[in-house]
């Protein structure tokens, strides 16, 4: 007796292992949707419709990219955690989506624990900018005029509890400063609060800034990733001057779907996107795309987006910021 039942628990077991591996085998064998949380034209829109392209022509089926703006990315990813578990509906993941749900009384699901990971995609790192006109030359001399002026100095970010805003907010903390934020609705409406001198100080994507950079229209103090940024080599990090120990802020993009995937379906998508990654033709449309290309592996990239998480609740409740 005990015997048969070691044998019906074996075959139920291989039955498992053999249901999980069959659609590893024939995946993709119908069309996948890629939900893009936010609007077309966006840092999100732009890297998840190049890696849909491609994945298309490599996996044999069509890729679909549909837009679900809103809520700070939380409507696509809501639909995307509720979607079915089988690797046909996908998303382009990013920082402010795992700021969002710490920005939220009530976030509409966890984010660490709905979805799963088929690896990153890219960083980029945000610009820290003035007027031409300012004195500030560098990040010293902010850093020493805001210490000289508590709570004088305006630093402008487009919306709250963008990812734009928590740098600003981990900047103020990490150099020991004072200074008032102003948030704004657009990246547009910052820009222009800068340039008519309301505002002292912009942080904002390089996506967003590098035509005005570029143009001599703002004057750029650093970028706020702890490396200098391929597009900007002459713009220093934050973290080279010396007064903003640690201060490493990068957005960033990864592909995810709903948690529960089979998991030879995450390896396919896996080893997918980072041979994509490795092409030549894509790493240049993406370099123009104001981004750093990465890849992972699912598992990394679960431990980066946990890190996160952690840092950004860690800065929202050092800032007094208030949840919405």
């Amino acid at each position: 007796m005990k015997r048969v039942m070691l044998t019906l628990a074996a075959s139920a077991f291989l039955a498992g292992a053999l249901a999980e591996t069959a659609p590893a085998q024939n995946y993709p064998a119908q069309p996948i949707r890629m939900i893009i949380s936010f609007g077309p034209g966006g840092g999100s829109d732009v890297i998840g419709r190049i890696i849909a392209q491609r994945m298309q022509e490599k996996l044999g089926q069509p890729v679909v990219v549909e837009n679900r703006p809103g809520a700070g990315g939380t409507i696509g990813n809501a639909l995307i955690a509720n979607s079915n578990k089988d690797g046909y509906t996908l998303g382009i993941m990013t920082a402010g989506q795992i700021i969002a749900p710490v920005m939220s009384k009530s976030p509409p699901y966890d984010t660490l624990k709905v979805f799963d990971s088929a690896g990153q995609i890219a960083t980029a790192g945000l610009l820290i900018v003035t007027r031409n006109d300012s004195p500030f030359k560098d990040i010293k001399s902010l850093v020493a005029a805001a210490k000289a002026n508590p709570g004088k100095l305006n630093f402008a970010s487009p919306g709250y509890g963008a990812t734009q805003h928590m740098a600003a907010e981990l900047f103020k903390q990490v150099a020991g400063i004072d200074a008032q934020q102003v948030q704004f609705r657009t990246s547009g409406e910052a820009l222009a609060a800068l340039l008519s001198k309301q505002v002292d100080v912009l942080f904002d994507t390089i996506t967003a800034l590098l035509g005005q950079v570029q143009g001599g229209q703002v004057h750029p103090l650093a970028v706020t990733g702890k490396d200098r940024f391929p597009a900007t080599p002459n713009i220093p990090a934050a973290i080279e001057s010396g007064v903003t120990p640690n201060f490493d802020v990068t957005t960033w993009y990864g592909l995810f779907g709903p948690r529960g995937m089979p998991k030879p379906v995450v390896a396919r998508l896996n080893a997918t996107l980072n041979e994509i990654l490795q092409e030549a033709p894509v790493r240049e449309r993406l370099t123009k795309a104001g981004v750093v290309v990465r890849g992972s592996t699912p598992e990394a990239f679960d431990k980066f987006m946990a890190e996160e998480f952690a840092k950004w609740t860690k800065v929202r409740i050092a800032a007094k910021l208030e949840q919405r």
